[in-house]
């Protein structure tokens, strides 16, 4: 059946990126100017990399609360700094946090130019729902690539309070869309995270994009549909028009 809503993931989805493995340096450059030389630039980029590695460590929790910015940076970066450190850190945590979830590298998948303003020239609504540090980096790469227009709704974990597989990530979206969960479909990559929160929140087409972070995230369930890339999401679509 013709979908109410397309409810999509943003990261391994909607664009991509290489993995990181350690800080950007223009992050580790920004905190080194506020710190005033209260550590040294090896010394940050060291505590952000292994921040980043615990920080993704807990993602991994089921069901979880999302922290705010400020509990982030606490947590996992700015425990054992000086105090001379800490205190202007914690006064830019959201740019900062911004800009560690900014990649630079980041790029639209393939065909998803063409599914998303497909559904969009059928009446489609569609939306973002997405777990990330920073939902304002991913509106700014998304209305960067002419794409933020497209979207009636878009929910962020930083934002919302929760991150997927809780499924009041989808029902914040479907009750900002208006529509029941049941008539929808939601797009994501990874089976433990994204189509496990499909299921919860009751979602009617629970859809598998294939990245390169999906086989790092192995257990789930089945997917109703797997689909390589934009285009076959549009194909998809065009099949119940």
């Amino acid at each position: 059946m013709r979908p109410a809503a397309v409810l999509l993931d943003f990261g391994g989805v909607l664009a991509d990126a290489p993995p990181q493995r350690t800080a950007p340096p223009g992050l580790v450059l920004r905190v080194f100017n506020l710190v005033g030389g209260a550590l040294t630039p090896g010394e940050i980029q060291r505590s952000l990399t292994e921040g980043a590695a615990a920080y993704a460590a807990w993602r991994d929790e089921d069901w979880p609360d999302e922290l705010s910015q400020a509990e982030v940076w606490e947590r996992f970066i700015l425990h054992g700094w000086p105090p001379a450190a800490q205190i202007p850190v914690r006064g830019a945590v959201r740019k900062l946090s911004y800009e560690w979830a900014w990649r630079d590298s980041w790029a639209v998948r393939p065909g998803i130019v063409e599914a998303l303003r497909y559904a969009y020239g059928a009446g489609i609504p569609l939306a973002v729902v997405s777990n990330t540090l920073s939902g304002a980096a991913h509106r700014h790469f998304l209305d960067k690539s002419q794409l933020g227009e497209l979207f009636a709704v878009q929910i962020y974990s930083d934002e919302a309070g929760v991150r997927k597989p809780n499924p009041q990530m989808i029902w914040n979206a479907t009750d900002e869309l208006g529509v029941d969960p049941a008539a929808c479909w939601f797009v994501g990559d990874t089976p433990r995270r994204d189509i496990v929160c499909g299921r919860r929140a009751g979602v009617g087409r629970v859809i598998l994009m294939p990245s390169p972070r999906t086989a790092t995230e192995p257990g789930g369930p089945p997917p109703d549909d797997t689909v390589e890339d934009g285009h076959a999401l549009k194909a998809l679509l065009q099949e119940c028009a």
